[in-house]
């Protein structure tokens, strides 16, 4: 990840991690200069030798804040050390609410994808979503999403599921859905440390954070609806790597991959860390400028930092049945005590536990469709049949006979109850 203008935001949403890692640089002017992106983007491109397609990742704060002639920049720095053949594709993550034509245009000429921050509907995502004045700021982020419509600008959804928002899954996902036609979306949790740093200390989350549960039957009703109607037409970041995974793949998700340290983050004046959510002081693997690119990826420093995550795995996660999807998810997260004791329990383990155990089966399913040739979207079509079968069933089952749904139930106290309405 590429941080050109810092930790510096137009924004001041109330559980972001990254603003407070402006004091970690307390007399910068957080600017990437142009001999800080020539020596990345050719260190970059070069320690990629064997690849074809390289992405580069702008991250913030705000990277538009950087203006658009830094990209413009950055492209032509990108074109002159591609080599032949090599495609180049950037990726942008932005709030969008300083997005004009000029940007628009140039996203489309050059083919950046973008990564919109959106909460929800407008009282969910004013929550926390605010300027530095305060204000909120839903109506400046549509602007921006329709100016990239307008623009035919490939762009994707990421929403953070956080307690102002974890109750209402349904609304999120078809605002998301039906109103910005959004057809990729990720669904990111906030669990935030409760301190002034932002840094990963203290095992304390603020009240802002969702809990394990919340974040559990969150992702539950949305896939619920996903499955009956969407799958093949919208895509859920946390969906499709779970169907990697049952497809016998490695998950392409770095917190559910068994080790990490792929996912470094450099920052303007060309610091590297470890990783994004570990731009602290002790995670620095060097600058830019006085060690090579590849010295500090493939350092003793930096493998330990991805190994560590396997290997400090508790005992009670090691023997989970959904280990083998779960991992432990994100190191930063993991700040429980296990029942037996033993530190190193991920926060939101309840809630992952829960969702993958309900989506075992129709992943099952659907990794068997796409085995046997066939779109996984089929799926819908079975299940519309299972669903129609069962209302034949319902029809003629006696009030007081058991319900055919399985429940063990009388029918009257079950699904006949509904129909009774």
């Amino acid at each position: 990840m590429l941080k050109p203008r810092g930790a510096i935001c137009n924004l001041d949403c109330a559980y972001c991690y990254v603003l407070s890692k402006e004091r970690l640089y307390p007399d910068s002017a957080f600017r990437m200069n142009d001999d800080a992106l020539e020596n990345f983007t050719r260190q970059y491109i070069e320690a990629q030798s064997k690849i074809s397609e390289v992405t580069f990742a702008w991250q913030g704060g705000e990277p538009t804040l950087m203006g658009v002639d830094f990209f413009r920049r950055a492209v032509e720095v990108q074109k002159k050390y591609a080599r032949p053949g090599m495609r180049v594709s950037n990726a942008l993550q932005t709030n969008a609410t300083i997005l004009d034509d000029a940007w628009g245009e140039f996203f489309r000429a050059n083919d950046f994808l973008l990564g919109v921050s959106l909460d929800g509907p407008r009282e969910l995502h004013n929550a926390y979503r605010v300027d530095k004045g305060g204000a909120p700021t839903f109506d400046r982020v549509m602007r921006g999403v329709e100016l990239l419509k307008e623009h035919q600008v490939e762009f994707n959804i990421l929403t953070t599921v956080h307690a102002a928002n974890a109750n209402y899954p349904l609304e999120v996902y078809r605002f998301l859905r039906d109103q910005v036609g959004a057809r990729f979306i990720q669904f990111i949790p906030i669990v935030e440390r409760d301190n002034m740093t932002g840094f990963q200390e203290g095992n304390v989350v603020t009240p802002r954070s969702v809990t394990g549960k919340q974040y559990g039957d969150f992702l539950v009703a949305i896939f619920d609806e996903w499955l009956r109607r969407d799958v093949g037409r919208v895509f859920v970041q946390m969906f499709d790597v779970a169907l990697g995974v049952w497809l016998g793949q490695r998950a392409s998700l770095c917190i559910f991959a068994e080790t990490c340290g792929d996912a470094l983050a450099m920052e303007h004046n060309g610091d590297l860390f470890a990783c994004d959510h570990f731009v602290e002081p002790r995670f620095k693997l060097g600058n830019l400028s006085d060690i090579p690119l590849i010295e500090m990826v493939g350092s003793p420093q930096q493998r330990r930092f991805g190994i560590d995550k396997r290997d400090t795995l508790p005992r009670y996660c090691r023997e989970c049945a959904v280990r083998f999807i779960c991992n432990g998810g994100c190191p930063k997260d993991r700040l429980l005590i296990t029942p037996d004791g033993e530190p190193g329990l991920n926060y939101l383990c309840e809630g992952f536990k829960a969702f993958f155990k309900h989506i075992d089966q129709p992943m099952k399913t659907m990794a068997s469709l796409i085995q046997q040739q066939h779109p996984p979207a089929d799926i819908m079509l079975l299940l519309a049949r299972e669903q129609a079968e069962l209302e034949r069933q319902f029809a003629r089952t006696g009030r007081n006979n058991p319900c055919p749904c399985g429940s063990g139930k009388k029918f009257k106290h079950c699904h006949g109850m509904d129909q009774s309405k």
